[in-house]
């Protein structure tokens, strides 16, 4: 996925009301930007790290979005919906490791009464549904989710549990959102619900899959399989 416009570099005054960001920008003004992530944001959001922010379109409500953060070995992804394009470019050239084989790619798709997942893969294999989860967490080595707690993303895996028990196929795929971390883990510390319905989800035969990338401020890239434990 290509960044449509240049990002520009900026510095993070304050991260507050979840979705806003105060930034110091090169010249020294400070601009308001859309957050586009609703989680802790442990270890991304300090006072003083360095960011790239990207125009916003033609009518929104504040001028800059951010999009990526930089880290002492690298770069994470601050933007949660990138996470869904990087994923959908994968998923169209065939280049995610350990999905049965697929004719059709269709986004954002009902699953139950509740909940839509991602994507839903057809083919001769059969349907194979798809949610994909954005990880920034670092924590001793590991990336982890989620970073706060979760009861949407306990539910989809609940929900993608119950597809396979009906005889479908089902893929949560974690796309390892920052590039100082090549494996991942769940977080059961931070939301012990979500933990469980993993386990029963692995238990049951959905897939859980994790996903790297290639991050600049050019492009984000699915790369290759990154463990899940």
């Amino acid at each position: 996925m290509r960044f449509p416009t240049p990002l520009f570099s900026s510095r993070l005054n304050l991260r507050y009301k979840r979705f806003l960001a105060d930034m110091q920008m090169p010249d020294g003004s400070v601009v308001t930007a859309h957050c586009p992530n609703p989680g802790a944001m442990t270890g991304l959001a300090d006072p003083g790290m360095s960011c790239w922010l990207a125009p916003a379109r033609p009518g929104a409500k504040l001028a800059w979005g951010w999009k990526l953060a930089e880290l002492p070995g690298g770069l994470a992804v601050i933007d949660t919906g990138i996470a869904n394009r990087v994923v959908a470019e994968a998923l169209e050239a065939r280049t995610v490791p350990g999905l049965p084989a697929y004719d059709t790619v269709r986004p954002e798709v009902r699953i139950d009464g509740e909940s839509r997942v991602d994507f839903l893969l057809d083919g001769a294999a059969g349907r194979i549904w798809v949610e994909v989860k954005s990880v920034t967490l670092a924590r001793d080595g590991w990336a982890e989710f989620p970073d706060t707690r979760t009861d949407r993303g306990a539910r989809h895996l609940r929900a993608l549990t119950n597809v396979v028990q009906r005889g479908d196929h089902a893929a949560m795929i974690y796309l390892l959102a920052r590039d100082d971390c090549d494996r991942i883990r769940i977080a059961a510390d931070i939301d012990p619900t979500y933990a469980d319905a993993f386990a029963k989800a692995r238990q049951a035969g959905v897939m859980l899959l994790g996903l790297g990338c290639r991050i600049t401020t050019e492009e984000v890239v699915a790369t290759g399989a990154v463990p899940v434990a």
